[in-house]
């Protein structure tokens, strides 16, 4: 029990340490890969304590296969790992937005979201990051995501 503990911990590790853009694929199916623009990401002040966080997401499809984005959503964490908050948005949010969430094969998408928050203490910006996450569907109905970790600077 203590080895399957500890293994699932190495993996995790493994799979959220970096900056580096991950993908999910299944032979023969759509697949999704995501990266952010900037990274870091900068939070600029809008006032009082109130920062908007400006980025762009781009989607790319990788696997050759038609796919339709399902969810975006951004996780932000403070040093340690505690979760500080989590947006997300939906297909139908996206489309709101005026932004495609069909992508052709080896197709891109590019998002740009600007969420505000506010930051009680700007000593949080010292070791915060975000997990943005990319969900899709293919045209076989074949379920993929992607994520990227970046980090956020004032």
């Amino acid at each position: 029990m203590k080895r399957n503990a500890l293994f699932l911990c190495v993996l995790l590790l493994a799979a959220c340490s970096g900056g580096h853009s991950g993908v999910t694929a299944v032979p023969g199916h759509g697949a999704v890969a995501v990266q952010v623009v900037p990274n870091p990401i900068v939070a600029s002040l809008v006032s009082g304590s109130t920062y908007t966080f400006p980025f762009d997401v781009v989607v790319r499809e990788t696997g050759g296969r038609p796919i339709h984005v399902t969810r975006v959503s951004a996780t932000v964490f403070a040093p340690g790992g505690l979760t500080l908050g989590r947006e997300s948005w939906d297909a139908s949010q996206i489309q709101g937005m005026g932004f495609n969430t069909q992508l052709g094969a080896n197709g891109e998408a590019r998002y740009h979201f600007a969420p505000r928050k506010d930051v009680p203490d700007e000593r949080l910006f010292g070791g915060v990051s975000a997990e943005l996450r990319v969900e899709a569907v293919d045209d076989s109905g074949t379920a993929t995501n992607a994520s990227t970790v970046v980090t956020i600077t004032r």
